[in-house]
């Protein structure tokens, strides 16, 4: 069974930071791309940043671009995004997700999700 568990969110100001954490187990996590989607109240749920199963290539949500830095260790199992620079617009419940990596790293089409956790930058 495949289980995907996101730590790190909570409450902070404008201009602060915080880091994401995402635990994958139940699937060879080097087999996979990983990336970080967030849904904000009413909103649909949008990509933020992804990075390829070996941690070469990564790329971004224009919104994300020189503010957040996504990273992974496979040998822990984990897939980070580092949040700096938050602003209120970023409040959002942040997912992870794992995409097989015989497909090319994209925006879309995932296979698995984690539950979510809260953000939320004050402002």
């Amino acid at each position: 069974q495949v289980q995907l568990v996101e730590s790190g969110g909570g409450l902070v100001q404008a201009g602060g930071s915080l880091r994401l954490s995402c635990a994958a187990s139940g699937l060879t996590f080097s087999g996979y791309h990983m990336g970080w989607f967030r849904q904000a109240p009413g909103k649909e749920r949008e990509f933020v940043a992804a990075i390829s199963w070996g941690g070469g290539s990564t790329i971004y949500a224009d919104s994300a671009k020189g503010r957040f830095t996504i990273s992974r260790d496979n040998a822990k199992n984990t897939v980070s995004l580092q949040m700096n620079s938050l602003k209120p617009e970023d409040t959002a419940v942040y997912y992870c997700a794992a995409r097989y990596s015989a497909y090319r790293l994209g925006t879309g089409s995932y296979d698995y999700w984690g539950q979510g956790t809260q953000v939320t930058v004050s402002s």
